[in-house]
């Protein structure tokens, strides 16, 4: 098993969409596709910090889930326009992460 921590930075004053978008869209969508989200977060302590967590069989899972996804006409035209105006992708955080023996999370 393989995990995805992913963080983003939202543009200000653009998180409850973005969550909206996240919920409504990109996870249902991402779900249909067979790639497991075991939860998405919001910062407390800011209101631009947006994180989220995949979970991966095998890199080779996670390559063809990534394709699926990523070169999609429904991810291209609908998702990723909506995505780019709404967070700093330079700011984007991926954290490749192996869940140590005897955590509850497997």
């Amino acid at each position: 098993m393989l995990f995805e921590l992913r963080q983003y930075t939202i543009n200000e004053g653009r998180r409850e969409e973005f969550v909206n978008l996240m919920e409504e869209k990109i996870i249902p969508f991402q779900t249909a596709q067979g790639m497991t989200i075991l939860g998405s977060f919001v910062s407390e302590e800011d209101e631009q910090t947006y994180v989220w967590i995949r979970r991966f069989h095998s890199e080779d899972e996670r390559e063809r889930l990534y394709d699926a996804v990523y070169n999609s006409d429904y991810w291209r035209d609908e998702i990723a326009p909506s995505v780019g105006d709404m967070m700093s992708r330079e700011s984007i955080s991926v954290k490749r992460l192996e869940a140590t023996p005897r955590s509850p999370i497997q």
